[in-house]
């Protein structure tokens, strides 16, 4: 994969106060490279309960192609790329859910608890032309 036709990659994930940070943040960085940056950010539940917003945005192509490897590992990529119609919006995103808790241990899963959103190259930035560019990327992985 020489060029990556992604302008970033966004990953995100929510502790709730009943979730280790720690734990969270180990899970998150199953996608990241070894010692990427991660920004936290402390809201608030609807009960006062506290929520840390776990993310980081990955811009370096080195970088994108690490997460990207990491997305390769999907034992259903097939299915990924068959669904990319549904996957890619007007705003040429590329959006994908993993199970937090095996990333926790490292195991790359979809499912639910931490979100995936890549902005796709494409000249003119057309739907249609970010799900051929991303299908071209899914393909070589």
């Amino acid at each position: 994969m020489s060029s990556v036709p992604f302008h970033y990659v966004d990953l995100r994930t929510f502790c709730y106060a009943t979730e280790d940070d720690k734990r969270v943040e180990d899970a998150l960085r199953t996608f990241l490279p070894a010692e990427y940056p991660i920004e936290r950010a402390e809201s608030e539940g609807h009960y006062g309960d506290r929520i840390v917003v776990l993310s980081a945005r990955v811009e370096n192509a080195d970088d994108v192609r690490h997460v990207l490897s990491q997305v390769a590992t999907l034992s259903d990529i097939d299915a990924v790329r068959s669904e990319l119609g549904d996957r890619v919006d007007d705003n040429c995103s590329f959006f994908l859910t993993f199970d937090k808790q095996a990333a926790f241990g490292g195991e790359v899963r979809r499912g639910d608890g931490i979100t995936l959103r890549a902005k796709v190259e494409a000249y003119p930035a057309k739907r249609e032309k970010a799900v051929a560019n991303a299908r071209a990327v899914l393909d070589e992985l």
